[in-house]
């Protein structure tokens, strides 16, 4: 890569940012959705731990009661399990797809400017 296309490069990355800013989009990075990311992550782990906890419960006694409600305490593990994953994906998705949106989105406008240049030198 010469010179030139180094500073056509980087003044297209600077363009890029800007562009960016002029749009007022959120900050990806948020503290919220890092926050709602990681209770994804716990939710899963302390539904599962429940659901695990309560099988083991209605599996050690002989009291029918108890084990009706271990079996409602299960399903609820098993709930909040899939809440949590719910809320894992979704705010994993859209890191990682805001990512490829800005990632697509610059190689387009460099593909552009390859081909604007390769006409201007005809």
């Amino acid at each position: 890569m010469t010179t030139v296309d180094s500073q056509q490069t980087q003044q297209r990355v600077e363009e890029f940012k800007q562009e960016i800013a002029d749009m007022r989009l959120r900050d990806p990075a948020t503290a919220r959705d890092r926050m709602l990311l990681r209770g994804g992550v716990v939710l899963m782990v302390v539904g599962i731990a429940v659901a695990i906890g309560a099988y083991a419960v209605s599996h050690g006694t002989t009291n029918t009661l108890l084990q009706n409600d271990m079996v409602i305490t299960s399903v609820i593990g098993l709930a909040v399990t899939v809440a949590g994953a719910a809320l894992f994906l979704r705010y994993s998705m859209a890191q990682f797809l805001r990512f490829w949106l800005a990632r697509l989105s610059y190689e387009q406008q460099h593909q552009t400017d390859r081909v604007v240049e390769a006409v201007k030198q005809r």
